[in-house]
């Protein structure tokens, strides 16, 4: 957690992806280790930003999506569903505490998601947390309204074990203003106290036959099926009020629940409708109707028993100050029939936990500072959709994270405003001519159950990716800002980066000087083995990472090679040949074998290997091929300079030797393994050596 003004932010410029998610988790490296099979240390980056993983692995709201550069190529990487491949194959726990304790007393009030980010980013900075929810069960909104065939309970418990587990104590069926006062907490010796409750009540309209049986509303009726194992009977016609996610979830609920038919009423136009695209596209899948552009006039009833509803449409839901002021055409009406109506229209919060006890405004809002997070009572915070209004949960995370740090600077008697916290700027668009220059890559889909299959029940529906299509679909991410960077006192503005760059990146500016354009840089790492001078590096290590431990490895080879040829095997990190182990060879892997330098080839020869076995992976597999250009052509190039060098040494090139394999899998490996082990058998061992 950050412990001030400075540290909110990750860095100046970001990533589109990063910068558009609200806690500026650093997507472009966790995808990287995905893509290169290690999601353990893909899990390890998110959990230091994202305490709820598992919640934001199976429901996040896809901000960084929105944003993706990818989406400018063909299709924005999946970016939430390799979260969830992270926290599903990964292992590692959150970061550690800080030693110090005793900094500070906090009581946190709601165990939504707001709350336990704060909780934990508290206690992750050496405060003494308690928090108080009301219910039976830490996870707020999230936890009692969001359908099961969204969010299995499974999920939201390892993270709040986790969460617990860093010494936060949890207190259930305590409720601010019924069993909880604020005057009761800074007795027992809070110095600081967070108020994080959402909004828990659920909006209607005073419609003509509103009175009566046939009407829920849209909070109550998600608990109840998710709670109580509420049905329908009868096999009604459902009439949802609302084109929102939480009608999504309702009309979908429903529909899991017996309704003969669910029909959605709203507002919006196709083009307007507030729900996600995925979710109205799901919810039509699995036979939800939608009516668009109509606003609820009337319930019409026989007999006391609903019958359907009056329409009229929409013309305009917001005025010209964009404010929300619909413009309904009465004389142009609509029956729509059906026999129950479930509003869900949204939410607000409850002003009477906090009655004499916080100041209110006229309309029973809490007031608070939103630039220190600070309420009428000293030392009393509020943060969350119950001061923000509704939101997503990861939102409210963010918002939850800010409040932790005002209320940290408040224990240590300093000053604290959100205005003043350094703001992350996004990177540009790529360059159009850079784009068009990146292959495309089709988007690998997240695998769902079929929508006859899952409407009859409520178990997920998502079915998430296998590790091998996780590594495939994190491949397709850009990696922006991650490659390479002109060190200016050692370029000699040769234009060797210009020539061989595939993409364009470098370009002569207005002073005749080259200048890599690191924001449209595509990371293939061509450049940075050319260039006579060395003046180009990668922004991020993975290159040198992978060159840096080629020497270890060649010295634990010939400590333990038993008499067989010291062979050093150096393959691609990426897909299934990053994923190949063999007790066989000592393995090198780099991201794309195309980045290695001639000079770390050499240096593998000079420390006694009998053969270097360079493997290419196959540059056209379906359905992710490389996402490199040209990447096959200096591959071979670099072997063929390093095998030119050994001869002009008096060496034998064949030391040095390139295979692509025909498929990636262990089988292939091992048999082109084989074959150039009994080739540099034969050619002796090295003379170096």
């Amino acid at each position: 957690m950050p412990n001030n003004q400075g540290q909110v932010s990750l860095q100046n410029s970001l990533p589109p992806c990063q910068e558009a998610c609200p806690l500026h988790q650093d997507i472009r490296d966790y995808l990287f280790a995905i893509a290169t099979g290690d999601f353990d240390q893909s899990l390890k980056i998110i959990k230091e930003t994202n305490p709820l993983p598992f919640i934001c692995g199976t429901i996040c709201a896809r901000h960084c999506e929105d944003e993706c550069r990818r989406a400018d190529v063909d299709q924005a990487v999946s970016i939430r569903g390799l979260k969830r491949a992270a926290v599903e194959f990964g292992s590692s726990p959150l970061p550690p505490l800080v030693k110090k304790t005793g900094i500070g007393k906090v009581a946190v009030i709601g165990g939504g998601p707001s709350g336990l980010t704060a909780a934990s980013d508290l206690a992750g900075q050496g405060c003494s947390v308690t928090v108080f929810e009301r219910e039976q069960a830490m996870g707020g909104a999230v936890r009692h309204y969001i359908p099961l065939y969204r969010l299995p309970d499974e999920a939201m418990d390892r993270d709040i074990e986790e969460i617990a587990a860093r010494g936060i104590e949890f207190c259930y069926g305590r409720e601010l203003g019924r069993n909880l006062t604020l005057d009761q907490l800074e007795k027992e010796g809070y110095q600081a106290i967070l108020v994080a409750l959402g909004l828990p009540v659920s909006r209607g309209l005073d419609l003509p036959g509103i009175e009566g049986e046939g009407i829920l509303y849209a909070l109550p009726f998600l608990k109840q099926v998710k709670r109580e194992d509420f049905r329908l009977t009868g096999n009604p016609t459902v009439i949802v009020i609302g084109g929102g996610n939480v009608a999504m979830d309702v009309a979908r609920s429903a529909v899991r629940c017996g309704a003969k038919k669910v029909k959605v009423v709203c507002l919006e136009s196709p083009a307007e409708i507030p729900a996600f695209p995925w979710e109205i596209e799901e919810a039509g899948e699995e036979g939800v109707e939608f009516f668009y552009s109509r606003g609820p006039g009337e319930i019409s009833r026989e007999k006391g028993r609903i019958t359907g509803l009056v329409t009229f449409k929409c013309t305009s839901v917001f005025d010209d100050r964009g404010r929300f002021s619909p413009t309904l055409e009465k004389e142009c009406r609509h029956y729509i029939s059906g026999d129950l109506v479930i509003f869900a229209i949204g939410q607000g919060g409850d002003p009477e936990p906090l009655r004499d006890q916080l100041e209110l405004d006229e309309r029973g809002r809490l007031i608070y500072n939103r630039r220190t997070f600070a309420t009428s009572r000293r030392g009393v915070f509020a943060c969350g959709e119950m001061v923000t209004g509704p939101g997503t949960a990861v939102e409210s995370m963010a918002d939850g994270r800010l409040a932790a740090a005002a209320i940290l600077s408040f224990i240590k008697g300093e000053a604290f405003d959100a205005e003043r916290l350094v703001k992350p700027v996004a990177i540009e668009k790529l360059e159009p001519e850079v784009r068009e220059k990146i292959i495309p890559m089709a988007r690998v889909e997240i695998p769902m159950l079929s929508p006859s299959a899952r409407v009859c029940h409520f178990n997920q529906a998502e079915l998430g990716f296998d590790r091998m299509m996780a590594m495939d679909e994190a491949r397709r991410c850009l990696g922006c800002i991650a490659g390479a960077e002109r060190i200016d006192d050692l370029c000699a503005n040769c234009l060797t980066c210009l020539r061989i760059c595939p993409y364009g990146v470098p370009i002569i500016n207005s002073d005749g000087a080259v200048e890599i354009r690191n924001e449209q840089c595509q990371s293939c790492g061509l450049c940075v083995g050319i260039c006579p001078a060395y003046a180009i590096k990668f922004k991020l290590p993975y290159i040198e990472q992978a060159a840096g431990s080629i020497e270890p490895a060649v010295k634990k080879l010939l400590k333990d090679r038993n008499q067989e040829p010291a062979v050093l095997t150096i393959t691609c990190s990426y897909g299934e040949l990053g994923t190949v182990e063999t007790d066989r060879a000592t393995i090198v892997r780099y991201p794309c074998v195309s980045k290695i330098d001639s000079l770390d080839l050499l240096k593998a020869v000079s420390l006694g290997v009998d053969g270097i076995l360079v493997i290419s992976c196959p540059g056209d597999r379906e359905p992710v091929a490389c996402q490199y250009k040209e990447s096959q052509f200096w591959v071979n190039r670099r072997i063929s300079h390093t095998c030119a060098i050994l001869t002009e040494l008096g060496l034998e090139p064949e030391r040095v030797t390139l295979a692509v394999l025909p498929e990636p899998s262990a089988e292939s490996f091992n048999r082109v393994l084989e074959e150039a082990t009994q080739k540099f058998k034969e050619l002796g061992p090295s003379s170096v050596r």
